[in-house]
């Protein structure tokens, strides 16, 4: 995810920076992992402005993440890696060898054709989800579940990862 850093030519244009997206590799998302985004621009239940300067903007269709990653011992492969307007982050499209597909979060070096597994039993290399217990110390994850089986809370901004320090107790 590079970034783009503009030449300024007029004073809206100083400090212009924008994300290349030359790691894109699809644009129309997948129809099954979509729905409608309803955002009330600034309107209470009357159709009032009650907040103001919170219209405008481009209509975004929401993008369905796993989060959770809970298809355990079932291989998947990296199909497609695509733009998300509703995060800062790229997602990458799996489709599974039982025929599901699901969005991830796409995860830095993470790349088309690649196998991803979840689960206990799955190697220590990007893309795999792994419990905690099985990571070693001094590895970069990113997607963290705070709470078991409540799906990734934390760090899932785009190509941001945390050190695992330290491990207490369970």
């Amino acid at each position: 995810m590079s970034i783009r850093i503009y030449k300024s030519y007029t004073p809206g244009t100083r400090n212009r920076a924008l994300s290349s997206f030359d790691e894109i590799t699809k644009t129309k998302p997948e129809k099954s992992l979509i729905r409608k985004n309803h955002r009330n621009k600034g309107r209470n239940n009357r159709g009032v402005i009650t907040i103001r300067h919170r219209g405008g903007g481009h209509k975004r269709l929401y993008r369905i993440i796993d989060f959770k990653r809970n298809k355990y011992g079932i291989e998947g492969s990296v199909a497609a890696i695509e733009y998300d307007p509703n995060r800062n982050t790229r997602i990458a499209l799996i489709h599974y060898k039982d025929g599901e597909k699901r969005y991830i979060l796409h995860a830095k070096n993470l790349n088309i054709g690649d196998t991803i597994v979840s689960g206990f039993g799955s190697l220590l290399k990007v893309g795999n989800t792994l419990p905690l217990i099985n990571i070693p110390l001094g590895t970069s994850i990113h997607n963290i579940e705070l709470i078991p089986n409540k799906g990734g809370q934390i760090v899932r901004a785009g190509e941001k990862k945390k050190k695992i320090l330290a491990k207490e107790g369970d």
